[in-house]
């Protein structure tokens, strides 16, 4: 099956599977396949509900529910994935933008790898600036590295990030406060440096989203771009 038509059919079976779910679907799916990830981009998508909660200042309410459920659907959606590419996803991250209504699922493959074929100018410059920005929110990376997927999707795969009092939280079952916490420290950390992001990529960034992998103690950051004019 050619990509195009692997993207099509992805965007489908995740917009039916989120309404199904969720009661409201995104107004707009984005897939990108590029071994080994499957970026899902999910553009207008807040429930009635959800609107309701975050217009009263209920935004850690929305999390909560929205990780809550997203746990519970984690595994059919890498089903998903892997019927309609043929991928074998071994990890999943998911992220979301409540200020924008948007958001993103990510798969990664079990071979992933540091894929030189993504690379991109500056590439030591915006790899610098990312182990910089991790080690004010928590550690120093013991690996970073970084593929630009396509002239609008930007990864960033950061490893060995946490540190000792985070991994005892993890222990002790706070996993969800910790995601939360970490979710707002490093997104305003990011964005305080985002136009240095965008010198180095020469893109603008519309969109920045963060997710973790506690028991792999991995990370991954993904930038929405749109080219400069």
């Amino acid at each position: 099956m050619e990509v195009k038509v692997q993207q099509s059919e992805l965007s489908s079976e995740i917009g039916r599977l989120l309404r199904k779910h969720f009661g409201k679907g995104p107004e707009s799916i984005f897939v990108t396949i590029a071994s080994p990830y499957v970026i899902i981009y999910l553009r207008q998508f807040l429930s009635p509900i959800e609107n309701m909660l975050l217009e009263d200042d209920h935004t850690l309410t929305v999390e909560e529910i929205r990780d809550k459920m997203m746990r519970k659907l984690n595994n059919k959606i890498i089903e998903i994935i892997h019927s309609v590419t043929g991928l074998p996803i071994k990890e999943f991250y998911y992220d979301w933008s409540f200020q924008n209504g948007s958001g993103l699922l990510v798969g990664v493959e079990e071979k992933a790898e540091k894929f030189f074929e993504y690379n991109y100018p500056n590439r030591c410059e915006v790899e610098t600036l990312v182990a910089k920005i991790s080690a004010e929110a928590e550690k120093h990376p013991d690996v970073t590295y970084s593929h630009m997927l396509n002239e609008r999707t930007f990864v960033v795969i950061r490893e060995g990030i946490l540190v000792k009092i985070e991994e005892q939280l993890i222990e002790l079952g706070f996993e969800e406060a910790l995601t939360l916490a970490k979710r707002k420290l490093e997104k305003k950390l990011l964005f305080q440096d985002k136009a240095l992001f965008q010198y180095h990529l020469q893109k603008d960034i519309t969109e920045i989203f963060v997710s973790w992998d506690f028991t792999l103690d991995k990370s991954i950051i993904v930038f929405i771009l749109s080219p400069k004019k």
